[in-house]
């Protein structure tokens, strides 16, 4: 009798788009974009959210971008922010006349700073800036049943210095945050997924 198995990969629907992105990543050696399993699940997470209202802080080339449209209805809106000209015109170029997205250059929290308490239904932090800086931030804006997704949080070899030292805080953090439910996922790139918990019911 054959135990059953799971193959992550292969039932995974990649985004028309990706191979182009990930071809120009290769030739700006830009080595931090998802990896394909991360990507499915914001494409599944992103198509639980119709209608929705989504984040993503740091574009990088486009390639966690182009996994959340993939999901996305055409009622969608996605909003994705960097601070780095050059990486995120590649999703400029490819995916940049898609009128779901808006992409903006500025740092992470001070586009937060900006935004209204509980007015996203996704957000997506895939840079440092959203994630272990600005974290009250980055959660402020998470609507009641709306997920805060972080990735990298299992070692990696393209972990800048200091990354490693700063995930057990960040984890701490989101599990005694008494507004969320956490799942640590080690799979992937190593994954936390963290949902607004639905306003109290009246008295």
């Amino acid at each position: 009798m054959h135990e059953p198995t799971m193959d992550d990969l292969k039932h995974i629907q990649r985004p028309a788009a990706l191979a182009g992105i990930l071809e120009r990543s290769v030739a700006l050696d830009f080595t931090m974009a998802s990896e394909p399993k991360t990507g499915a699940l914001l494409q599944v997470l992103a198509a639980s959210k119709p209608a929705g209202r989504l984040l993503e802080l740091g574009t990088g080339t486009g390639v966690g971008t182009a996994w959340l449209l993939s999901g996305m209805d055409a009622a969608s809106a996605l909003v994705s922010v960097d601070t780095n000209v050059s990486f995120q015109s590649v999703a400029q170029q490819i995916l940049g006349g898609d009128p779901r997205l808006s992409l903006v250059i500025e740092d992470a929290v001070d586009f937060l700073r900006r935004q209204q308490p509980a007015s996203f239904d996704l957000v997506f932090a895939d840079a440092l800036r959203g994630k272990f800086e600005g974290l009250d931030e980055a959660l402020a804006v998470v609507k009641p049943g709306g997920f805060y997704v972080v990735d990298d949080l299992l070692p990696q070899p393209n972990w800048p210095e200091g990354h490693g030292e700063k995930i057990a805080p960040l984890v701490e953090s989101l599990v005694a945050h008494p507004q969320f439910h956490i799942v640590s996922m080690s799979w992937a790139s190593g994954i936390v997924l963290a949902v607004r918990k639905p306003a109290a019911p009246p008295a």
